[in-house]
């Protein structure tokens, strides 16, 4: 198991988001911009309830960038974005910047 100082979180911005209609569970597809160093990487998330996909175009998230990629269904998850708990179960908030910072920042 890889030590928790190991994981890489980075700033990346929603430059596309589509309903995922093959998943089981209500998710959406997304793609995020990491900048040069790392480019567009695609995450499957179970945030539906919070979300639309016009909300999270231009969106900034704190995501885990180098983890191995997903298989979900036809769709292959490269991140893992964060977030926390809501009030209602199944409310997943979206972690963020509280300032706009550069996409591709790391997070410490």
């Amino acid at each position: 198991m890889p030590d928790f100082f190991d994981t890489e979180l980075r700033v990346g911005e929603i430059v596309k988001a589509e309903i995922f209609r093959e998943a089981k569970k209500p998710a959406f597809k997304l793609w995020i911009n990491f900048g040069e160093a790392l480019g567009i990487k695609t995450s499957s998330a179970q945030i539906t309830s919070l979300y639309t996909t016009q909300m999270l175009i231009g969106k900034l998230v704190i995501a885990v960038t180098n983890l191995q990629p997903k298989q979900v269904g036809p769709f292959i998850s490269e991140v893992l974005v964060l977030g926390v708990d809501g009030k209602n179960v199944g409310d997943i908030i979206l972690i963020a910047p509280e300032d706009k910072s550069d996409i591709g920042n790391r997070v410490h």
